[in-house]
């Protein structure tokens, strides 16, 4: 379960998005101008660090990019900063490229191998009882409850065209950041959106 606030962000998430897209490695464009179509989260056990994914649409061309990403009240060393934002209850938070953040592909895995579903999303609402809202994407795993998840300590990355391949606990975990809708070959993360449907990543 995801909680959330009824928070002013400042960048926003799609400004934020806009800005630092067509310096990643699998972006097309030369420049970003992005429509949300979507975004999806998992849990951090502990609680400390956000976890959203969106799925954005590139206006110039149409084409559809997901973009993990981890929210932090501090910059995480070896991870990738995607920029810096100032939120209304939490403060400032620190944005990073998920794929180089152990927490992400932690619960990314969890999600693969043990048929785990992106969370339910509960907003505070003027300090009373937290209210759900409808998720606007979703993502669930290729696996079975119970099956064995690899540890994740630390992540290698490296950059495969539209793909970000991340080596962690052991394993080879592939985010496609152009989700193709296509049959999984293997154990993976699928997901639907607003008009679309894709693998979302794969594990090797």
């Amino acid at each position: 379960m995801a909680l959330l606030y009824a928070a002013q962000l400042s960048p926003t998430k799609p400004e934020l998005i806009a800005a630092w897209l067509p310096s990643a490695s699998y972006f097309a464009g030369e420049t970003a101008t992005v429509t949300p179509v979507g975004a999806y989260r998992f849990d951090d056990p502990d609680g400390e660090v956000g976890i959203e994914i969106h799925l954005v649409r590139d206006d110039a061309d149409g084409a559809v990019y997901q973009v993990p990403l981890t929210y932090r009240s501090a910059a995480l060393p070896g991870a990738r900063l995607v920029g810096e934002m100032e939120h209304s209850v939490l403060g400032h938070r620190y944005v990073h490229d998920a794929t180089t953040d152990p927490v992400y592909v932690r619960q990314l895995l969890a999600a693969v191998y043990e048929g785990g579903r992106e969370a339910e999303q509960f907003v505070h609402v003027d300090g009373g009882t937290p209210k759900r809202v409808e998720n606007t994407a979703h993502a669930w795993g290729t696996g079975v409850a119970g099956a064995a998840v690899p540890a994740v300590a630390d992540v290698q990355v490296t950059a495969d065209g539209a793909d970000t391949v991340v080596e962690a606990g052991g394993v080879t975990v592939v985010v496609h950041h152009r989700p193709a809708d296509a049959d999984p070959s293997g154990a993976a993360l699928l997901g639907e959106w607003d008009g679309g449907r894709g693998i979302l990543a794969t594990v090797r």
